[in-house]
């Protein structure tokens, strides 16, 4: 569908054409951390600055300031949150899920696959996509804060040391 009305086209440009380097200045000063997929509130951030964006786009509404205010003030949310997370440890554990063991020496660990919800079939299509065909030749799948699966094959295991925060490590 067509607008009708040229002006709500002329909008659309002129109001990006301030919101988009608004928006750049706000990423750039924030650092890079914030658009970061570390965790799920770092993709719910991503998530709702896309959407603000949309809106202050679109909507007659939401004004250029009001719009800008939105952006600058989800960032430093973020910010905020980030840096509780680093000074004040404590703040992890409600802020921040833990990695979960899901696949430990070989052998899949059922009870927490099921707390994660993932299935032995995902496991398996992590290890293909990482070219292994075997199972029992990986040292651990661990679900990772972001969604993702890492895969590390038993001969690149080493000491261990990237596992002591994982949830469910066996030793």
């Amino acid at each position: 569908m067509v607008s009708r009305n040229p002006g709500d086209l002329l909008r659309v440009l002129v109001v990006a054409a301030f919101v988009y380097p608004a928006l750049v200045m706000i990423l750039r000063v924030s650092g890079k951390r914030t658009l970061s997929k570390l965790n799920a509130f770092d993709l719910v951030v991503t998530v709702a600055l896309g959407s603000t964006l949309a809106t202050i786009l679109l909507s007659r509404d939401v004004s250029l300031i009001e719009g800008v205010l939105a952006l600058a003030l989800l960032v430093a949310l973020q910010y905020v949150v980030a840096l509780l997370a680093v000074r004040w440890p404590a703040s992890q554990r409600l802020l921040k899920a833990r990695p979960t063991m899901l696949l430990y020496d070989g052998h899949l660990r059922a009870q927490a696959m099921r707390q994660a919800r993932v299935t032995d079939s995902e496991i398996r299509q992590a290890a293909r996509s990482q070219g292994y065909g075997d199972l029992t030749g990986l040292a651990a799948v661990v679900l990772e804060t972001d969604g993702s699966l890492s895969v590390i094959p038993r001969n690149q295991v080493g000491d261990g040391s990237s596992l002591s925060d994982v949830v469910h490590t066996e030793r």
